[in-house]
């Protein structure tokens, strides 16, 4: 599963960890993302969404319709 947030767009950042010593290694900060299961009442089935935390803030906010409406408008497959 890639971190990849369906709502927020959230997708890992990159970046340098700096040790004591100023050596410098790359590092990913990966967005914490969960699969949800919901039921969307305008397509009558269920959802399965790979959303981050926030991403599950802004659906309990807007709705699962709302949001629902917006991911296929953008042409992503829900």
């Amino acid at each position: 599963m890639s971190a990849h947030c369906q709502v927020t767009g959230t997708r890992p950042g990159f970046g340098k960890s700096v040790s004591h010593s100023h050596r410098r290694t790359s590092r990913r900060w990966n967005p914490n993302i969960q699969r949800k299961t919901y039921f969307v009442p305008s397509l009558r089935r269920r959802v399965t969404l790979t959303v981050s935390t926030k991403g599950i803030k802004v659906i309990d906010r807007d709705g699962i319709d709302a949001v629902a409406a917006r991911l296929i408008s953008r042409g992503e497959r829900i």
